[in-house]
């Protein structure tokens, strides 16, 4: 093991997690005791008890991610350039599990030829993980197109596992214990992700000038979207998550994130500390660790390696879901990935500020519950509440008014408000002042893009609570949700569709808006943010999933694409050259 001890070493992280910390905590405090004094005001009561403990879970919440944006305002130092020199042997791993064979394909050619220009011999290893017959032969198919003799300093290997242990940590796993050993350093990325080769040569020159660096993660940029919640998505992934992820950066330090895909890692971390179990028990908290990405993370820095992440290095992209229903199922799978993490947060050796990870990671999820629980104790709450009784007693000349609360609940409202929409505007206040809106279009038109962008955040967050509610409910019910396989390209929804899709989220607000306009008609208005994008989910579903002009959430990466990502789309495009197969496929394997 390597000393951990020069991460209680590292001040500056240390002062800035103290600061957002607190500034959590007092901002919680501030919404906790404003809420006790408007349930003061009629008498205080085990529902007002239970409204100001959520308020204080949520809002501190809330509060503890507006830190962090705030926190990633100052730029960061120059991207360090350490001199190139040797190129150690390197495998850029691709795992795989029931993928369109020709996207990765397309993408391995695109790399492959970018990789070779910026003159980093590395090989490419497609770790499959498909099943079916026909699937099979669809990926040797396309994969055989990959045997180009202009490229001998750049092997493509292809193997596909009988035994799939592990999902896509125990692909990785197999890997490094057969073949580690041939390489010194893994780029690790998804069957969507694309990396220029130059970003690639900078990652490789970081590990070599630092040796205690174990893994060093990038901050992909989503491309390719064309619906109107892709390009949402897409658009804050490129204006707003540099930010958070610089203030992200400097609250991890030495113990930073890992996303699971678009890093580099040096294997002989990986092999000495990331060897996952399977936890004791049956899904969904025992079995295979879903989000194994944060536990490798949390068991490189209990070795000792620094893991960092570098918003950066420039030249990374992935791809995002195009609707709503595609979101929600990779959601449901981290969210019980992270609700697994319960088991871990008391794992033997790790630093505290792993703990504090997976407990975030786990809050982010109950936070959703907290909220709801919230909104159904306020509604309790005020239809429980006495009658005013203006001449309590018997003889009493002067009416006694109740004490107005209005002010209290204006106040709360505000504040929430304003940490929801705090951090962008100053996102955006900075964007203005440094010159970075200027590729979104100029700040005018980035300003309606975050406003775009908040409006329909707005909108969609009633009905992803629905969806994290119940796949909450559904984990600690014991229900195992699985890895569905991911579902890309899956665009445009029709109507009926989305129909079938949220036309229960649609009774739940149905009932929820009767069971206000019965309970306590006078929160009806105060209500129907919520109840109102719940009533329109069917139509939600669809039409953020139905294309849009790319006048709407311009970003840089489309107006200047890059040429990684020009060149996938090219050999996309274009019909392969076909080759016969070899006669014995294994022969490919890794």
């Amino acid at each position: 093991m390597r000393d951990a001890r020069a991460y209680l070493r590292d001040g500056p992280t240390w002062r800035r997690r103290i600061a957002v910390l607190c500034f959590a905590a007092i901002c919680a405090a501030a919404a906790a005791v404003t809420m006790a004094q408007a349930g003061l005001a009629a008498g205080f009561g085990p529902l007002d008890g239970a409204r100001v403990a959520l308020i204080l879970l949520t809002t501190g919440w809330l509060a503890w991610g507006a830190g962090q944006a705030f926190l990633g305002l100052g730029p960061l130092p120059t991207l360090p350039n350490p001199a190139a020199g040797r190129v150690p042997p390197t495998a850029i791993l691709i795992p795989i599990c029931n993928e369109n064979p020709t996207e990765v394909r397309a993408r391995i050619v695109a790399m492959r030829a970018s990789v070779a220009a910026a003159g980093v011999p590395a090989d490419f290893v497609i770790l499959s993980d498909s099943s079916g017959e026909d699937t099979l032969r669809k990926e040797q198919a396309a994969f055989a197109l990959l045997d180009d003799p202009d490229f001998a300093s750049h092997r493509v290997y292809y193997r596909n596992r009988t035994e799939r242990v592990g999902r896509k940590a125990g692909n990785v796993e197999d890997f490094i214990r057969s073949s580690g050993g041939a390489y010194e350093y893994v780029v690790l990325l998804d069957a969507d992700s694309l990396m220029e080769g130059e970003t690639i040569r900078h990652l490789i020159a970081r590990m070599e000038a630092d040796p205690g660096l174990g893994l060093l993660q990038t901050l992909p940029k989503i491309v390719g979207a064309g619906s109107l919640f892709g390009r949402a998505m897409q658009f804050a992934a490129s204006f707003h998550s540099p930010v958070f992820a610089r203030g992200l950066a400097r609250l991890q330090g030495r113990a930073g994130p890992y996303w699971g895909h678009n890093a580099i890692a040096r294997v002989r971390a990986l092999a000495h500390c990331c060897g996952l179990p399977e936890l004791r028990g049956k899904p969904p908290f025992g079995g295979t660790i879903l989000s194994h990405d944060y536990v490798e993370a949390a068991l490189l820095a209990r070795g000792g390696w620094r893991v960092e992440m570098d918003p950066r290095i420039p030249g990374s992209y992935e791809e995002g879901p195009d609707n709503l229903l595609a979101y929600a199922r990779r959601d449901r799978r981290w969210c019980q990935g992270n609700l697994q993490h319960i088991r871990l947060v008391n794992a033997p050796g790790l630093l505290g500020w792993s703990r504090f990870v997976f407990v975030q990671g786990i809050l982010s999820y109950l936070v959703s519950i907290a909220w709801g629980a919230f909104l159904i104790v306020s509604l309790l709450a005020t239809a429980t509440a006495p009658l005013p009784d203006y001449f309590p007693e018997t003889y009493q000349l002067f009416p006694v008014f109740p004490t107005d609360r209005t002010f209290q609940i204006v106040v709360l409202a505000i504040g929430i408000g304003g940490l929801l929409l705090l951090p962008k505007l100053s996102i955006l206040l900075e964007a203005a002042v440094t010159g970075r809106a200027r590729p979104y279009g100029g700040t005018f038109r980035a300003f309606a893009s975050v406003l775009a962008e908040t409006l329909l955040t707005a909108l969609i967050a009633p009905v992803m609570l629905i969806y994290q509610t119940r796949a909450v409910t559904e984990v600690f019910a014991g229900r195992d949700g699985g890895w569905p396989s991911t579902a890309r390209g899956e665009g445009q929804l029709s109507l009926a569709a989305g129909w079938r899709a949220g036309r229960w989220i649609m009774l739940v607000g149905l009932g929820a808006a009767g069971a206000v306009l019965w309970i306590a008609p006078e929160l009806s208005w105060w209500m129907s943010p919520v109840t109102v994008p719940m009533i329109a989910a069917p139509l939600l579903i669809a039409v953020t999933s139905w294309p849009v002009t790319r006048a709407v959430f311009r970003t840089p990466e489309e107006t200047a694409p890059a040429p990684v990502v020009l060149a996938y789309r090219e050999t996309l495009a274009r019909p392969p050259v076909q080759k016969d197969l070899p006669s014995d496929p294994a022969a490919r394997s890794a």
